[in-house]
């Protein structure tokens, strides 16, 4: 009987386990309020979006940046202020259902372009700066899991990859501009800059 019983209670343990996998892999039915673009529309998976400075007198969109005349490519920003950016982005969010982009989830951000580098546009974070330690964004190589927070009328843009590694000790940032001889380039762990998404 006891056999039995701890038989029992290790099948009813399983499918505990496994019903707490898919949840956990669905959509969440207390959900964050979705990112807006400019039109007060929400953020959708695969549709195309200008990043743009909530001030435009603090430059232009984000776009891709040549900073060592060398792949890969770093995700900068357009120093022209009100110009979009040479490239809209889109969207994935890591909840593979889920079609909006929600506030504090975690998503792939990708531009849409084709570069002489051959390789993939995704962001991810590269390499520190030697000066400030500040970690640009770059291109290329594995996607890194991104994410928006509301600030007033506006968003940061951040790295805190919570949802895709809820287990790992993460060093989190939000994004700002680093300008590097004249370059205007993403970078985390200093000033954030709020920004607005514009559909393309």
């Amino acid at each position: 009987m006891r056999q039995s019983a701890m038989v029992r209670l290790v099948k009813s343990l399983s499918f505990f386990c496994l019903v707490l996998a898919i949840t956990q892999a669905q959509p969440s039915d207390d959900l964050s309020p979705p990112v807006l673009d400019t039109n007060g529309q929400a953020l959708q998976r695969g549709l195309e979006y200008y990043i743009l400075p909530e001030d435009n007198a603090t430059g232009g969109g984000l776009t891709l940046v040549d900073r060592n005349d060398s792949c890969p490519l770093y995700v900068g920003q357009k120093e022209t202020s009100g110009s979009e950016g040479l490239f809209p982005v889109t969207f994935s969010p890591f909840v593979g259902e889920e079609n909006i982009v929600r506030e504090s989830h975690d998503f792939i951000v990708t531009f849409s372009a084709f570069t002489t580098c051959i390789q993939s546009t995704a962001w991810r974070v590269g390499e520190s700066d030697p000066e400030t330690g500040r970690r640009f964004i770059v291109t290329g190589g594995v996607p890194g899991f991104f994410r928006i927070d509301r600030n007033g009328t506006s968003y940061n843009l951040g790295w805190c990859p919570s949802m895709a590694c809820p287990n790992c000790r993460l060093r989190c940032g939000f994004a700002g501009i680093l300008i590097e001889n004249g370059k205007r380039l993403l970078a985390l762990d200093g000033p954030a800059l709020p920004f607005v998404f514009k559909r393309a």
